[in-house]
Order: structure tokens, then sequence, then C-alpha cells
């Protein structure tokens, strides 16, 4: 089974097929679309974290990060997506995630 965000995806010209800029431009938007319904689904997962975790210092956990850091990596390299576009946007997703989960650890627990 498919996950919904990629339903739209699956119906897109492959990118070696594109002939126009217009093929290549539908291409990125569906990917956007997909990409904005997973990082949507990413953020309830920050929100569960924020629920669960027993107090603020668990938020941030430096350990965490590289581990998720090491684990796009290698998915990444599998995948032949570049490392210096996995890894900066990775660490800039983790420190979002993590200033919004700070947000709502503080906004639940006042």
């Amino acid at each position: 089974m498919h996950h919904p965000a990629l339903v739209a995806v699956e119906s897109r010209v492959n990118p070696a097929e594109c002939k126009s800029m217009a093929e290549v431009r539908q291409g990125v938007d569906a990917l956007d679309r997909a990409l904005v319904a997973l990082l949507a689904e990413r953020q309830r997962y920050m929100d569960a974290a924020a629920r669960i975790k027993p107090d603020r210092d668990a938020v941030h956990d430096d350990a965490r990060i590289e581990d998720v850091v090491a684990k796009v990596l290698a998915s990444a390299e599998q995948q032949h997506l570049s490392p210096l576009i996995a890894e900066p946007v990775w660490r800039l997703l983790i420190d979002r995630c993590i200033a919004y989960e700070f947000s709502v650890y503080d906004r639940t627990r006042s």
C-alpha cells in the first residue's frame, strides 16, 4: 500500500523522459505536494514526542540528531541524493522540528 502523499507523484512523467519545462515543473510541483504531506505527518510525530517526553531537557538530543543525519545520509547515498542537499536540508528540518517541539511542549505544559 502506498502512502497517500505518494499517489499523485506516481502519475508524473519520469524525469529522464521529460521533454519540456512544463513536464519538469509538473513533476516538481507533484513532488512538492507530496513532501508537504510527508512533512506534515513528520510534524505530527513531533506533537507525539512533545506529549510523551517526560521533561523539557529531553526535547533536544544531540546523539539522536547525529543518528538521524547518519541514517539520512546512508539512505541518500542509496537513492543517489547528493549529501550536499541531504545533510543541510535534514539539519535544518531537525532544527525547525526541535523548535516546534519545544513550542508544543511549552504550550501543553503551561
